[in-house]
């Protein structure tokens, strides 16, 4: 295991406080785990047990934690038995969480944090955002995309860049953070098209001292990040990716989850359960 991530794993049972079902067999786990709320960083990521008859854990990003309460929600999608087994709990089931797992993304002295993150990729940019908000050292504009129904109400943002692509996450917008939408499937108030076009239509319109303030920070599908990447590549930008792979074990044990990534030294394999998931984008791509 990285050795930055030991000692950060814990096995906790965890009550179900909530559970809300969205568009698109989309939903929102809401969790109790003092422990893991405390040291949840964003980022990083639980593997839940689903039921008793499936022995296979499936890995979540976690998207927001109450440190008041004790608690942490999780935005997940049917995608498959696993998902759809965890979709039947109950408020007041118990389930066995392993967490939080995995390295997270690190804020550097950029006062312009770009977040971009696709479909379920969603979650760690809003656990990145909710880390900011309040700070005024920081300006972030988080972008998410969705080719389903976004997994909240649309709502008109008052904060952020002014034009008619409006439409936000309401989370986002009580904590103070600028939000835009980005989809092909024509919602109101959403840019008609991917998450990096509405991106570079952002950072045209920056000065050459507004672009060296930016960082990227994302998290999707594949071909998504491969597309963040080439755009901090355009635009000279540092950039933080968030991978997304099949796990078995999620703590280093199976290597079933490795990538190849570029050292110093040439190529090498890393495990994105526990040296990820959170990589330089010019390291793998």
């Amino acid at each position: 295991m990285n050795k930055a991530n030991r000692g950060s794993i814990q096995v906790v049972d965890c009550q179900i406080l909530a559970h809300y079902q969205f568009a698109g067999q989309q939903y929102i786990l809401t969790l109790k785990s003092a422990e893991i709320a405390a040291t949840t960083k964003p980022g990083q990521f639980v593997h839940i047990a689903v039921s008793a008859t499936l022995p296979m854990r499936r890995p979540l990003s976690i998207m927001s934690v109450d440190l008041e309460n004790n608690t942490f929600d999780l935005l997940y999608k049917v995608v498959g038995e696993g998902s759809r087994q965890l979709s039947e709990r109950k408020i007041g089931e118990v389930l066995s969480v392993i967490g939080p797992i995995g390295n997270h993304f690190k804020l550097n002295n950029k006062k312009l944090p770009l977040l971009i993150g696709g479909g379920v990729g969603m979650p760690p940019m809003v656990a990145l955002a909710q880390s900011i908000k309040g700070n005024a050292a920081y300006e972030p504009l988080v972008i998410l995309g969705s080719e389903v129904e976004f997994p909240f109400d649309l709502i008109k943002s008052k904060i952020g860049p002014k034009c008619k692509i409006n439409a936000t996450m309401p989370l986002l917008e009580g904590w103070g953070v600028a939000c835009r939408l980005a989809s092909l499937q024509g919602f109101d108030g959403v840019f008609e098209g991917y998450v990096t076009e509405l991106a570079k239509v952002y950072l045209d319109t920056l000065a050459a001292d507004e672009l060296a303030q930016v960082e990227i920070y994302s998290c999707g599908p594949k071909p998504m990040l491969a597309a963040v990447a080439d755009l901090a590549k355009e635009y000279n930008l540092p950039c933080q990716l968030s991978l997304e792979e099949y796990m078995a074990c999620a703590v280093g044990g199976c290597a079933g989850c490795a990538v190849e990534v570029k050292t110093g030294s040439g190529t090498a394999m890393r495990r994105v359960c526990v040296d990820g998931p959170v990589f330089s984008a010019m390291s793998v791509f």
